[in-house]
């Protein structure tokens, strides 16, 4: 299928030419006809599944068709979005296929100085791309006006629960008229979400694509059983293999992340990090940098990386694992993007195997573990902290004692009689 097949009008298909697609990906197949007849849209679909083309192509064209007469341009769809890295990727994803449409496009977010974004909405804009936190802060100010937006697209919703954006998106919503077309995205579907589903979607068509666990089919998986310590020598080792062109690398932590570049940078391995601590700036220039080669490695955390969309990555290293199998199978699907292999390799710590075990049985596979390596684990049977006893043991043995202890001192009272027994004063001056 093509999509001229999909009723997209020539405007766009001469954009989507440019950027060398031809034929749509299984959500965009899905979607595009559904949204364009005017239906509400249940996405159940993550990053890398093309499903940013998916929303953006019939917002474009419907947006297009019913091009506002007046002079002055007034906001027709709002594009909700958690993070500011997936803003200006969405931004720069609706300008390119629209490029041909003459229509304004703007991404709003916060971390950076305001007075550029409300300038341009003071100007006009036709669809607007934003994050909770700076969308809010703007509505509060009354520069903007959420009055006409007919067409309303939720992306990566779980996203938005788990960084505690939920509460802001509701408030959002309250502001949009309760007639439009909402279109809604999400990976998974707790129950919080799957609540705001039933109340914002009037008779939705459902499209589920690329299930969690068949995702990474298309990756070779590797896992390395190492010490903690020794990470950053494994890294330094395995980055010495020129076949690894680019490595997106997954810390815990913030602080992780910067020490992780510190040490690569210590061997000369130009690396950079995105985290919730670095100004939007440096974060844009650091993804700039990656994309365009100029370093071999950016280290990031799990929410900096969220909407990160990098095309032809080669390998994706987890320094450390994530608690949450959910969070595995969405880092390593950053170097499946559309139907191409990666690779993906994991560090495997002693506190780390539960998590190792979580991620097989989610994935419904054994991930293929590299025996041969410079730094194998040598803690593989006990745990260190295992070796001293716990808080609770401690106590519930003291009390054991304790209490052993009054039995044989009340056998020993009652044998000798009270006469002697001192008193408890005089016991512990």
């Amino acid at each position: 299928m093509k999509f001229e097949n999909l009723n997209v009008i020539e405007p766009i298909l001469r954009a989507l030419k440019d950027e060398g697609y031809e034929c749509p990906s299984p959500i965009q197949e899905q979607a595009i006809p559904s949204v364009l007849d005017g239906r509400d849209l249940l996405g159940c679909a993550q990053t890398g599944t093309g499903k940013t083309a998916a929303f953006a192509v019939p917002i474009i064209q419907t947006i297009y068709g019913q091009k506002n007469k007046e002079s002055r341009r007034h906001i027709q769809s709002l594009i909700l979005t958690p993070t500011r890295e997936l803003a200006v990727q969405i931004e720069e994803s609706f300008r390119s296929y629209g490029r041909y449409t003459n229509l304004k496009y703007l991404a709003i977010y916060g971390g950076v100085s305001q007075n550029p974004q409300t300038q341009s909405l003071r100007r006009g804009v036709d669809v607007l791309i934003a994050t909770p936190g700076r969308l809010m802060d703007l509505i509060n100010q009354r520069q903007v006006n959420l009055q006409n937006v007919k067409m309303f697209a939720l992306d990566e919703a779980d996203r938005m629960l788990d960084m505690g954006f939920i509460h802001d998106v509701k408030k959002i919503i309250s502001y949009i008229p309760q007639e439009r077309q909402t279109l809604f995205f999400s990976a998974t579907m707790p129950k919080e979400i799957s609540e705001l589903v039933n109340t914002i979607l009037v008779n939705p068509v459902k499209v589920a694509v690329t299930p969690v666990s068949s995702t990474v089919d298309i990756i070779d998986q590797y896992v390395y059983f190492v010490d903690k310590n020794n990470k950053k020598k494994l890294l330094v080792d395995l980055l010495k293999n020129k076949d690894i062109s680019s490595a997106l690398v997954f810390t815990r932590t913030k602080h992780d992340a910067d020490k992780v570049v510190k040490d690569l940078l210590t061997y000369k391995v130009k690396a950079m990090a995105i985290h919730g601590d670095k100004s939007q700036s440096a974060r844009q220039q650091a993804l700039n940098y990656f994309k365009n080669g100029e370093i071999r490695v950016l280290v990031a955390t799990d929410i900096a990386a969220r909407g990160i969309d990098i095309n032809e990555l080669s390998h994706v290293i987890n320094y450390n694992l994530p608690n949450m199998p959910e969070t595995y199978v969405h880092r390593i699907g950053r170097t499946g993007r559309a139907g191409l292999g990666g690779t993906a390799v994991s560090f495997c710590e002693y506190e780390e195997k539960p998590f190792l075990r979580d991620i097989q049985k989610l994935i419904k596979k054994s991930i293929k573990v590299v025996e041969e390596h410079p730094y194998p684990m040598l803690i593989t049977t006990v745990d260190p902290k295992a070796e001293k006893p716990q808080r609770k043991q401690r106590i519930e043995r003291f009390e054991t004692e304790f209490v052993k202890s009054k039995k044989n001192t009340s056998k020993s009272s009652s044998y000798r009689g009270t006469a002697n027994k001192p008193s408890s004063k005089k016991a512990y001056i």
